[in-house]
């Protein structure tokens, strides 16, 4: 552990809602013979830097569960903020404005564990932690993956007719070039994203404006629908061997946990 590290207070906010349209009770669901939301909670509590985890949740079963595996569950969540199309921001500046006026507590950094991509390497998380210590001036990070497909070759539909996606200043048809001379890009894959709570509560936004990429090697395994349970049971057999036995998926649609 770094000096730097040694004194900041990084808490580990995992979001687990109690309702899910794909997979009923989802961060109830036995993966692996545990439940779902009890993966981010362990990978938290290994880090060498996290100091505080917290999960924030409308439901009671979940925080029972929670607080079994070791989270700290100091408040529940108010369902106006549990919704389907509840906004992370709004859970983050409730959890932080609840820590702050209830108890006093201030932490530095805020580590991002999505409950619905539990195949994650507790050294990968403390690598993402190092890279914000390393740069005071960053508002957030977030962990990014290079796409099997390229933004350049998408389109939209407009008025009936197909309009590129995004256009390369000076070049006339980008999709019609070799994959291989277009700019690389990067999606956000949600393995692990870390932001300073001043961007949440002064800044209103989740990310900032100076944002560290943390690239992430590793396939990205996401908990959507039933279709996914045996191959992440799988990844997760295999986590840290650095085999994984079925390909991850490169898109990801994400629901609010």
């Amino acid at each position: 552990m770094t000096a730097d590290a040694a004194r900041v207070n990084i808490l580990a906010l995992v979001p687990a809602r109690g309702g899910s349209k794909g997979i009923p009770r989802k961060n109830l669901l036995m993966l692996a013979g545990k439940p779902l939301v009890a993966y981010s909670i362990e990978q938290a509590l290994a880090s060498r830097y996290v100091t505080r985890t917290i999960v924030s949740t409308d439901d009671a079963e979940i925080a029972e569960v929670a607080r079994k595996y070791g989270a700290d569950v100091p408040f529940m969540r108010p369902h106006e903020f549990a919704h389907d199309l509840s906004p992370d921001l709004d859970v983050f500046r409730h959890a932080l404005e609840w820590l702050r006026d209830r108890e006093g507590y201030r932490c530095d950094l805020v580590v991002h564990l999505r409950p619905t991509a539990p195949v994650r390497r507790v050294p990968l998380i403390d690598d993402a932690i190092e890279a914000m210590l390393r740069d005071p001036r960053a508002d957030s990070l977030r962990s990014v993956s290079q796409p099997q497909q390229t933004p350049y070759k998408m389109w939209r539909i407009v008025d009936g007719r197909l309009e590129p996606l995004v256009q390369i200043a000076g070049v006339a048809e980008p999709h019609s070039m070799p994959r291989q001379q277009l700019p690389d890009v990067y999606w956000q894959n949600g393995y692990v994203d870390i932001v300073r709570p001043h961007v949440v509560l002064d800044l209103g936004m989740m990310a900032g404006r100076r944002i560290v990429p943390f690239i992430v090697h590793d396939p990205v395994f996401e908990l959507d629908y039933a279709d996914d349970i045996l191959r992440l049971e799988a990844a997760l057999a295999t986590l840290g061997t650095g085999e994984w036995p079925i390909a991850a998926s490169t898109v990801v649609t994400r629901h609010p946990v």
